[in-house]
């Protein structure tokens, strides 16, 4: 057994598999997209992390404590960084669907509506948090004392660091989009908006 397959074997976090085939987006997110952003963005900072709590006390947290652990702590940026980038990428994939974008559950319509106005107005404020956010992050639909609102975090930021519950997510860092897009942001939001997103993923959050 080679020292590769010896760290493999004994790593804690695995790269979780897609719940869709890679081509299952086209033509809103292409499977060169995909796999250069799961396949290698994503599989990185799993990787990475791996290697950075390796005979740490840290090796046996699950990816929401490490966040936790190490929120804020200036000498535990890089871990908080890729187990941060690591949980907020399985959130995505799973904000996602083949055929998304139509009409929420119910439940999830309703808080929607008490909380935007309508759905409309939700999608809008979504799609200004993606297009707005200056650089890398993600915009999210989080949960608060409730009622329904819109963030957004830069870099590798989580709504798991803020007290809220996080119901879906939009990522807007450059490899997200670049490949298919290219500085057309807001084109690519506004797909992922219209046709992809997973309305029932976010109202499995809702608890």
């Amino acid at each position: 057994m080679t020292n590769i397959d010896t760290i493999e074997s004994a790593a804690l976090h695995v790269l979780a598999p897609l719940p869709y085939a890679e081509n299952a987006l086209d033509p809103v997110i292409s499977a060169n997209t995909i796999g250069f952003h799961y396949g290698k963005h994503n599989r990185g900072y799993v990787d990475t992390l791996n290697r950075l709590i390796a005979g740490t006390a840290l090796a046996n947290l699950s990816l929401e404590k490490l966040i936790a652990e190490t929120a804020g702590k200036a000498d535990k940026v890089a871990i908080f960084n890729n187990a941060a980038q690591a949980w907020n990428h399985n959130f995505y994939w799973r904000s996602l669907q083949p055929k998304g974008g139509r009409v929420p559950p119910v439940a999830l319509k309703q808080k929607i509506e008490a909380s935007f106005g309508n759905l409309d107005a939700c999608k809008k404020e979504l799609a200004t948090a993606a297009t707005t956010q200056f650089g890398s992050g993600w915009a999210w639909l989080v949960l608060e004392t409730g009622k329904l609102k819109v963030l957004k975090t830069g870099n590798a930021d989580t709504p798991l660091t803020k007290g809220v519950t996080p119901l879906l997510t939009i990522d807007v860092w450059e490899h997200a989009y670049y490949l298919d897009y290219q500085n057309r942001r807001a084109n690519y939001v506004d797909a992922v908006l219209d046709k992809l997103i997973n309305w029932g993923f976010a109202a499995d959050n809702l608890g």
